[in-house]
């Protein structure tokens, strides 16, 4: 089902700082990744594929949700073959759904052997986290959601077999919500970068499904033969005088 609250975040000044920092870093993370299917989970009402070359982009909601996605499903349950997507792209999906680990299954399981997932989400050790414990409580977007550490989604995606990328952090001004107060705040993004860069409001993480493949062991032929010589018969030498 839909977020309640999404849409009419994502046209607030809150909204617009955001994903302002988030759509610059996928379209970095995105625009170099080759295949034939990307996906985008979550978020449809932005188009967070444009950047990369992929021909064939698809979103994806659940079911009953509010705007129009080219396969609504349930995420848990992913319509794909394994092995068929080359590209994930989970806008702040794992903070607000009931099973984040079946997500991330699913998409492991559909990604192909080096196909990438990007993820966005908000920061607990942020002053966005901190804003979810002060009134008026957590009944608004995006203060309702289950915010999850960079470093606990860098956990299980290892668990899953990717490999991870340094997470990166961005949107250090308080959560404000004017465009006036956001805009006087955006000065600490460069010292925020540079000195307090774990503690960003919202934070992306790029990875690469890896495959460890088998590696077949070829007998040993030079043993084998000569475990063969040494066991051979020695022919019996003819006696000088005859039987």
């Amino acid at each position: 089902m839909s977020i309640p609250g999404l849409e009419n975040w994502l046209s607030s000044p809150q909204g617009r700082y955001v994903m302002n920092w988030e759509r610059q870093r996928i379209d970095l993370a995105v625009a170099d990744v080759f295949g034939y299917n990307a996906l985008q989970l979550g978020m449809s009402q932005l188009d967070l594929l444009a950047e990369n070359r992929i021909p064939f982009h698809q979103t994806v909601g659940e079911s009953g949700h509010t705007v129009t996605v080219d396969v609504s499903c349930d995420l848990r349950q992913l319509p794909f073959a394994a092995n068929s997507i080359d590209l994930v792209v989970l806008p702040h999906v794992l903070e607000f759904c009931d099973d984040p680990h079946q997500i991330l299954r699913e998409v492991e399981r559909i990604l192909i052997p080096e196909g990438e997932i990007v993820i966005t989400g908000f920061n607990p050790f942020s002053l966005w986290g901190i804003r979810r414990y002060m009134p008026p409580g957590i009944q608004s977007f995006p203060w309702q959601g289950r915010y999850f550490s960079a470093s606990r989604i860098k956990d299980w995606l290892q668990l899953l077999g990717f490999e991870v990328d340094r997470p990166e952090f961005g949107c250090f001004a308080p959560p404000c919500q004017t465009q006036q107060w956001l805009h006087r705040w955006q000065r600490v993004e460069p010292t925020g970068e540079r000195f307090w860069n774990i503690t960003g409001g919202v934070y992306l993480i790029q990875a690469v499904k890896r495959v460890h493949s088998m590696r077949l062991i070829m007998p040993r032929w030079q043993d084998r033969k000569r475990r063969t010589k040494s066991l051979a018969p020695i022919a019996q030498k003819e006696s000088p005088h005859g039987q």
